[in-house]
Parts: structure tokens; C-alpha cells; sequence
């Protein structure tokens, strides 16, 4: 049975483990009081290879020795939350902030484990829903000391957040990710390519791809220059995936509204796709502050301060 809202009982003294359990992967860290982890571990059982009724077993194998060890509470972000995971934890419409979060989560096992909740938005009566990234969001300001920013969350479907005063107001989603995939390796585009895994970010190819993008004003549009450019001797093979790299996330900064010149902007990624993102914003002409994992433990730590100052 899941018990939403029970809240744990007497959580001031107790342990923190964060978990971030996405689609392919499987994260968790024991987390001190200034939300840096102490141990991490990593594992490739995310959702999909876990079956219905599993899921205790799978985080018991993950860090079942740390549950033993302390009187622990334990927080779990990323798609464990889904409808294809460990239980559906609800969406929350946004604005939202860490208390509606804290308020709302999916107790697997009242006072102990608790599923953090996702964000949901509208736009023109279409929804659009966070899972895991609120956490990174929240994290990152926490670690940044910031209270209103975008934050862009790049991966197979990218994220642009808008916060204002610590809570996160708006945000949407692009297939970015996604769609460099199924261009570089599922059309022919890909033919004019260096082969998958052998290709080093080409700095200038790749801006060339965001000017592009910029000016062709459509994905649509713009794509097929890939394949020109490389006909005429114009494009390199060993440079095609960077220009192409540059054209989508180009699209990407073409299409959104979300980046407010006044306003910082956030980057929330691992090394190589921070390093795009960072590169294509200062192209843009914004400077962009980054982040990296340990937003997610960061905000996993101010989740569970939400829930000691209510208890």
C-alpha cells in the first residue's frame, strides 16, 4: 500500500540516502547535513529492467547495508515515481516550491521512503510534466544561492525552467536529444557522418550548426544542410555530428522564450553536454553558470529539511 502525506515521524537525528532512479540507471548516496554525498554508488538497474513488485529488492541491493546500518530516511527522485515505476507519485501543478513538494510525496513505507512528487504545466492547454529535474532544479539554486533563474536541463528530452522567488513557475520541454539520435542514426544524414562513437566535438562546426539553425528558422528547414554542406566538400565527415549537434540544439535556443536576459541561467548536466550547453548559450550571448550531479543530492537534502521543519 502507498500512504501519501503520513510524513516521518521523528525524522530530526535520522539518516539521509538519496536515490535517483531514472529510466537506464540507478543512483544512490548516503547524503550529510550540508546535502554533499558522502558515498555514492551506481548501477545500470534503472526502471525498465526492474518488474512490478521488485523495486524493494533492486534498492535493497543497491544500499540495503546503509537502511541497516542507520535509522534512515530515505528520498527517491527520477522515474521510480512514474506510472512505469516503483508506484505513480502525483504531478503537481506548477508553481511550486520545496513545502508543496515535501507535502506530496508517495510514502512506500510511511516515516521511512518516500517517492518525491513531479511538476506539471500547461501551455496553450497542452501539458508538460517534470520528473526528477524539479530535484536538480531546487538542488542547483540551493548550491548557487539563487532564487530566480532559468535553468536548462539538457538530455534526451530537455528541460528550460523558469523559477522566481524559489519556486518554479513555468517550464517546457524539448526532444532535442531525441531527435539528434534519430537524424545521426536513422536517416541519411548519418551516411555523410564519421561512424557512431568516433566523433570529438568540432568547436567551430558546431557553432556553425547553431548560426544555421538561427537563420533557417525551422529544424525542417535547416537539417538538410548537413547533407549539402557535405556534398560540396563544404562539411567534414569527422565534423558533421558537431554541426549537426549544433543544429538541434540551436532549434532548441531559437524556439524557447524561457531565457530572460536579466535572469541567471543555469545548465544542469554532466561534463560533455554542459560543455555544449555552455558553449552554445555564450554563443547566444548569455553566461551561463553549471552544475553538475550533485544537484540532485543537494536537493534531495532541502526536500528533507522541508519535512524536519514541518514535522
Amino acid at each position: 500500500m502507498v500512504l501519501k502525506n503520513s510524513g516521518p515521524k521523528g525524522y530530526p537525528g535520522m539518516a539521509l540516502i538519496g536515490v535517483d532512479w531514472g529510466t537506464s540507471s540507478l543512483r544512490v548516496a548516503r547524503i550529510d547535513e550540508r546535502g554533499e554525498a558522502i558515498e555514492e554508488r551506481s548501477s545500470a538497474r534503472g526502471i525498465l529492467t526492474v518488474k512490478p513488485g521488485e523495486f524493494p529488492a533492486v534498492l535493497n541491493e543497491a544500499c540495503g547495508d546503509w537502511m541497516a546500518q542507520d535509522r534512515s530516511l530515505v528520498l527517491v527522485s527520477g522515474m521510480a515515481g512514474s506510472r512505469q515505476g516503483w508506484v505513480e507519485a502525483p504531478y503537481i501543478p506548477c508553481p511550486a516550491g520545496f513545502g508543496d513538494i515535501a507535502s506530496q510525496l508517495a510514502w512506500v513505507e510511511p516515516g521511512r521512503a518516500g517517492i518525491v512528487p513531479g511538476l506539471s504545466s500547461h501551455h496553450d492547454g497542452v501539458p508538460d510534466v517534470l520528473r526528477g529535474e524539479e530535484t536538480q532544479v531546487f538542488g542547483a539554486l540551493a548550491l548557487l544561492q539563487l532564487g530566480d533563474a532559468t535553468a536548462v536541463l539538457p538530455g534526451t528530452h530537455s528541460k528550460w525552467v523558469r523559477v522566481e522567488a524559489g519556486r518554479i513557475d513555468s517550464f517546457v520541454t524539448f526532444m532535442t536529444g531525441e531527435v539528434y539520435a534519430l537524424l545521426r542514426h536513422h536517416s541519411i544524414l548519418g551516411r555523410t557522418m564519421e561512424a557512431p562513437g568516433s566523433e570529438v566535438l568540432d568547436d567551430e562546426a558546431f557553432c556553425a550548426g547553431i548560426t544555421q539553425a538561427m537563420k533557417a528558422g525551422s529544424l525542417l528547414k535547416a537539417a538538410f544542410s548537413a547533407r549539402t554542406l557535405s556534398l560540396f566538400d563544404l562539411l567534414p565527415a569527422r565534423s558533421g555530428a558537431s554541426y549537426l549537434s549544433g543544429l538541434v540544439i540551436g532549434e532548441e535556443l531559437r524556439s524557447q522564450q524561457f531565457a530572460l536576459p536579466s535572469a541567471e541561467v543555469v545548465v544542469i548536466a554532466g561534463p560533455e553536454l554542459a560543455r555544449r550547453y555552455e558553449l552554445a548559450l555564450r554563443f547566444a550571448g548569455m553566461q551561463p553558470r553549471c552544475v553538475g550531479s550533485q544537484a540532485t543530492w543537494r536537493g534531495l537534502s532541502a526536500i528533507a529539511q522541508q519535512l524536519r521543519d514541518t514535522a
